[in-house]
């Protein structure tokens, strides 16, 4: 009977174990079949977007840069084909044994060798490191030849930036280079990201940077579960940079650009209605294809060292002495304050003397008596002393100031310069010392403390041509289609009277005997240039040197000759284009820069490129040639 209780209870026993781990399996089960229901039904529309991902890699394309064209369209920076070579490091089981081989071709640097092998350590196995790029075709193809002996090498062909014209425009288009940290400051575009990408360092390419640039596109990829790429399921090419039309006539800026080439000068044609800038050089340039593709350290040093400046943009950023090109604003100024009639003369002796000093007019024996046409028609600068005296700095400055000298005209590109017209309460606040008469004398002539940009000197010569506007010069016709509006010129308020003597003057300086540019006058039979000439002084001459004879500029070193100065417009009659030459240490105004002035300005109103279709894009897409008739309906009948 006990046996029989025993049995019974281990079978209770047993049962209960049962059903607790049958319970506990159910409940398992449960909890199982729930995840999986939660996982597989409530949460996989996540799941399988994860998934997807793990699956799909979204990889950005850089667009396609806006190109840079000139007034006609032609193309002053473009697109061209990039053709490179790229290592996939996990391809090759020794990369420095491939980078050898691929040495027998192409030159490879330590410093590239070094880069590269730098980022194969700091980078993942799969990914494509640029060798090299910007191969000529028949290297590009030899590579490809070779591709079998080259393992982990793959020829690839992308796009890189172009300046067909090199350094005739490096420094109006400017260049493209890697981006750095400061790029990201600011910016979340993350096509900055990408490697070798590149953004403008300077000119349009700079000041126009996100217009050109245009929007980032994609491609879609399937990559394996170590994120190589298996295939390519879809590609959006993105939006291109919008192109850019410039005021430019090329023609014009070649033939400039030529003009002075060996030369350190600047040369600025502006339309002296529209400030459309027409030309805009700076010689010596570089070339921006250079820094697109690197500098090597010897190139970069030959820049940099060279006493010519090619990497100083000398329109906007040279800051020189004006000299007598300053003239024309003294004589406006004694014009508006009532200090002498024009036709009021003034004896030149050949000096002034004030106080302990003498004051010197360029011609040792004096002019005799000038009035004022005939003072600027012979630059003299005892006229201009004495007038200078009867105004006193701030006179001249406000005046100066009118003509757009002493300030930035906000043209359309970066590293502008001011200048500096001074004034009584200038000098005080930068030196602490009051302004001296003698500084007023040496101002009055253009010397001193006065610094200009060419750039201001070509507007000060379209505000006089086109008898008082103050027109503004401006360099970008359109972006992405859309035509820019031009800046608003506005009367400056000086009598029509006192222009046409200024203008008179700037006449006889050409087209008169005696006049300091005479041998500069165009020789066009129906259209004539006026103008003026300036030398100004780098170095002060010592009462001991001008006893003994002043050195002429041949005898001295390069850097300690004058400067030479002109400016001018054209035609007389009817005036369509203003003109500023500069050539560095070039001597005589008269004899450096007014020739070349002349040989432009026939150039200019040769070909009169205002008056000649000019290149635009037509709404909707394409683009085509056709006349602005805003602009061409407003100069139209003037000769040329």
């Amino acid at each position: 009977m006990a046996l029989d209780n025993r049995d019974e209870e281990k079978q209770k026993l047993f049962t209960r174990r049962a059903a607790v781990i049958g319970g506990g399996q159910l409940a398992l089960f449960t909890v199982l079949a729930g995840r999986m229901y939660y996982l597989q039904v409530i949460e996989s529309q996540e799941y399988e977007i994860l998934a997807e991902e793990n699956r799909v890699n979204v990889r950005l394309l850089p667009p396609l840069r806006g190109e840079i064209v000139d007034r006609f369209g032609e193309k002053l920076a473009s697109n061209r084909q990039n053709f490179r070579v790229v290592l996939i490091p996990e391809q090759t089981d020794d990369v420095e044994a491939t980078l050898e081989k691929l040495s027998e071709i192409i030159d490879i640097s330590e410093r590239t060798r070094k880069r590269v092998l730098r980022e194969v350590r700091q980078k993942r196995g799969f990914v494509p490191l640029t060798v090299a790029e910007n191969l000529e075709w028949e290297t590009f193809a030899e590579i490809n030849i070779h591709t079998p002996d080259l393992p982990g090498l793959t020829p690839e062909v992308g796009d890189t930036r172009h300046y067909p014209y090199g350094e005739d425009l490096a420094h109006v288009v400017g260049y493209v280079a890697a981006v750095t940290d400061r790029d990201f400051e600011g910016e979340d575009d993350p096509l900055l990201q990408l490697p070798g990408f590149r953004v403008g360092r300077s000119g349009v390419e700079r000041m126009l940077e996100k217009e050109l640039r245009g929007q980032a596109g994609n491609s879609r990829v399937e990559v394996n579960a170590y994120g190589r790429v298996i295939r390519e399921l879809a590609k959006n090419p993105g939006t291109p940079g919008d192109e850019v039309v410039l005021t430019l006539d090329m023609d014009i800026q070649r033939y400039a650009t030529e003009r002075v080439r060996g030369e350190s000068a600047s040369i600025v044609v502006m339309d002296v209605v529209t400030g459309e800038l027409v030309s805009i050089v700076s010689a010596p340039g570089f070339d921006p294809n250079l820094f697109n593709i690197g500098l090597s350290q010897a190139e970069w040093e030959g820049l940099t060292n060279n006493e010519l400046n090619p990497l100083v943009n000398k329109t906007l950023a040279g800051q020189y002495p004006p000299g007598s090109t300053f003239k024309m604003v003294v004589a406006l100024a004694a014009l508006d304050a009532g200090v002498i009639a024009p036709n009021r003369t003034i004896f030149c002796s050949g000096k002034v003397s004030l106080g302990s000093h003498d004051f010197h007019c360029w011609k040792r024996g004096g002019h005799g008596p000038m009035d004022m046409v005939d003072a600027i028609k012979h630059s003299c600068n005892v006229y201009f002393y004495e007038i200078g005296k009867r105004l006193g700095i701030d006179k001249i400055e406000k005046m100066a100031r009118r003509f757009g000298l002493g300030d930035q005209l906000a043209v359309d590109m970066a590293g502008e310069k001011a200048g500096n017209i001074p004034s009584a309460g200038w000098k005080r606040a930068t030196t602490g010392v009051p302004w001296q008469q003698g500084e007023t004398l040496n101002a009055s002539i253009g010397q001193g403390y006065v610094l200009t940009t060419p750039l201001q000197l070509a507007t000060m010569a379209a505000r006089i041509a086109n008898g008082g506007t103050a027109v503004r010069p401006w360099l970008v016709r359109s972006v992405g289609g859309q035509l820019r509006e031009m800046p608003q010129a506005v009367p400056m308020g000086i009598p029509p009277a006192h222009i046409s003597i200024i203008q008179r003057g700037m006449n006889e300086v050409v087209n008169v005997p005696g006049g300091t540019a005479f041998r500069s006058r165009l020789p066009l039979e129906n259209a004539a240039m006026a103008g003026k000439t300036g030398t100004a002084l780098v170095r002060r001459i010592s009462r001991e040197e001008r006893a003994r004879g002043v050195l002429k500029n041949d005898e001295l070193p390069w850097k300690f000759r004058d400067h030479a100065l002109f400016v001018g417009y054209g035609p007389v009659e009817n005036p369509r284009y203003a003109i500023s030459v500069i050539v560095d240490h070039g001597g005589g105004g008269s004899a450096a820069a007014a020739p070349v002035a002349k040989d432009v300005m026939t150039r200019v109103l040769t070909r009169d490129p205002m008056n000649m279709a000019a290149y635009e894009q037509v709404p909707g897409g394409g683009n085509g040639l056709s006349r602005r008739a805003a602009l061409t309906g407003r100069r139209s009948g003037g000769g040329g």
